[in-house]
């Protein structure tokens, strides 16, 4: 009868190759329990890496997105602050011109005083018509004057050319006003049809001719506010879209790179136990002797 006998360099090289095998397995469970991560190189899973690293990328453009959001908010709101105090003051020079339509009752300290009265107006609508943020005005399109409106009513803004912030893959919206549109411009300006109601009422001319400019001037405020709330509704939609994709996009990023602590737990627990068993085998396998093979 023929005994195959295993060589004893053969079992050890078995057994070697067992513990490292099993060493390896357990070293990577530790670092998935250490770190959580389910992929810490692209060779863990090709596919998954490469998704991973497509949604990554969605992330870094909802990110900006979000900035370009807040920046338009930012925008807007001080746009429509800026028209709303406006649309204010233009109710104030109303009814100054309504009280003073009256100038045969009016004596001349009266007159003045609704003259001055119009021309504080006056300069609070240019005030407003000068609003910035972030160092630019709200009314100047993309001109890099430091003001919409000259103290003469003049405007210094780029016709036409608009302020525009990409808020989603799709969607871009102006994010500055007007400025032209809602306060015209030089002798066309709200400052001068006050300038001009200032100057009549000193005179102890009639105003009441200008209460329909006046009311005309103040839809095109009310016009041009429409448009910057109109865009401003907008980006506070979007920007609640943008919540809901932001989470569902890091679901998806944990779902692909992220481990989970109890299978990673057990998982450890698992390869400990199986590195000590080839270790523990193979210490029973190598204990050999002379005797064993006399035997």
């Amino acid at each position: 009868m023929q005994i195959n006998r295993i060589p004893t360099v053969s079992l050890m090289s078995t057994a070697d190759r067992n513990i490292q095998a099993a060493q390896q397995r357990l070293a990577a469970a530790q670092d998935k329990a250490s770190s959580l991560k389910e992929l810490t190189r692209p060779s863990d899973d090709p596919t998954a890496a490469a998704e991973a690293m497509a949604v990554r990328a969605q992330q870094r453009a909802a990110d900006q997105h979000g900035r370009n959001i807040n920046n338009a908010n930012g925008w807007l709101s001080t746009a429509d602050n800026a028209l709303s105090e406006a649309t204010s003051l233009m109710h104030q020079a109303r009814d100054t011109v309504l009280a003073a339509s009256n100038h045969g009752a009016l004596n001349e300290q009266a007159r003045e005083a609704y003259a001055l009265q119009l021309e504080s107006i006056r300069d609070g609508l240019l005030s407003a018509a000068n609003t910035q943020f972030a160092g630019r005005s709200v009314f100047a399109g993309t001109s890099d004057a430091p003001s919409a409106f000259s103290p003469q009513g003049e405007y210094h803004g780029v016709a036409g050319d608009t302020v525009q912030r990409n808020i989603s893959p799709t969607t871009t919206i102006r994010v500055d006003a007007d400025g032209e549109a809602a306060f015209g411009s030089g002798e066309n300006s709200i400052f001068a049809l006050l300038d001009t109601i200032a100057g009549q009422l000193r005179a102890g001319e009639p105003v009441s001719g200008h209460l329909e400019p006046l009311q005309e001037r103040m839809d095109s405020i009310l016009s041009v506010q429409a448009v910057v709330g109109a865009n401003h509704a907008t980006a506070l939609r979007t920007q609640e879209s943008l919540v809901s994709e932001k989470v569902a996009l890091e679901t998806r990023r944990s779902a692909l790179e992220d481990a989970d602590l109890a299978s990673a737990a057990l998982e450890l627990q698992t390869q400990e136990v199986a590195y000590q068993a080839a270790l523990a085998s193979s210490a029973r396998i190598l204990q050999t002797s002379l005797m064993d093979y006399l035997r």
